[in-house]
């Protein structure tokens, strides 16, 4: 009997993250193998990328494989960073319906079949949004770290219509993601980088509503360093989407000056 064909690939960047494996992989199955739930169990696989944690994560997913799960891992030994391992897994994904999600449980895992279904041939991009009617936005997260979010949020809203391109909590179908030129594997938005770099427009984005989950094992990855280099990617994004208006902006400027400098030679 031939296996079901893997439709969707959920993509799961990690780091340090053993403890949270396997209730993560366990809970998104589960959701998955409810009635109501609108995609099949067996047409998804869970791909976890690994940075080399070496903190039990090989030996956790495979006793999940012999448990009947459909997770692998890819351990990078040589590469480091967020926005890459999102790639890599997407690159090397099965599914033509790729969802990137934290492995910290901070994106409940219960959202990946809406997640999942939202996508298709006319919405080739779905974005889990706490900016939402009914969402109590980040309401278990500390004060900080809420003016954190909503800052970071704030200064991307020029680049795109997208509500809240800071979640981490995206997918994209294969034929959107191929056609982005350019990604910023350093970055630490990636979502945000494809929104731009893949051309998604407003009417091909789905949002789905979700509230932040609470970190069960393991250490935030928020870093000064990490907040640095999203400004960094920010500016970069901002060249790549109006760099043609600055380019304008200059050349009126310089005729300005011209025009002047040739009116205050004339009349003296």
């Amino acid at each position: 009997m031939s296996r079901p064909t893997i439709h969707y690939s959920v993509i799961v960047p990690a780091y340090k993250e053993n403890g949270n494996i396997r209730p993560l992989v366990t809970r998104i199955y589960n959701a998955l193998r409810q009635y109501d739930s609108p995609v099949p169990a067996d047409q998804v696989e869970v791909i976890i990328v690994d940075d080399n944690s070496r903190d039990g994560s090989v030996e956790n997913v495979q006793s999940l494989q012999q448990e009947g799960y459909n997770v692998r891992i890819i351990v990078r030994t040589t590469e480091r960073g967020l926005s890459s391992a999102v790639v890599r897994g997407f690159q090397e994904a099965v599914g033509d319906n790729m969802l990137c999600m934290d492995a910290d449980l901070q994106h409940p895992p219960e959202y990946v079949p809406s997640m999942l279904a939202a996508m298709s041939p006319s919405a080739t991009f779905v974005l889990g949004t706490r900016y939402a009617k009914g969402v109590e936005m980040d309401k278990d997260w500390p004060l900080y770290r809420r003016v954190i979010s909503s800052g970071a949020r704030l200064l991307a809203l020029p680049l795109t219509t997208a509500s809240d391109p800071m979640s981490g909590f995206f997918g994209v179908r294969k034929e959107a993601f191929l056609k982005a030129r350019n990604l910023n594997s350093q970055g630490f938005k990636i979502a945000l980088d494809l929104l731009i770099k893949a051309h998604i427009a407003p009417q091909a984005i789905a949002e789905v509503p979700f509230s932040f989950g609470v970190r069960a094992e393991g250490e935030s990855k928020l870093t000064g360093k990490v907040m640095i280099k999203y400004l960094e990617q920010l500016a970069e994004l901002y060249w790549y989407k109006f760099s043609f208006l600055i380019v304008i902006f200059v050349i009126v400027a310089v005729i300005a000056l011209i025009w002047v400098a040739q009116s205050f030679l004339e009349s003296a």
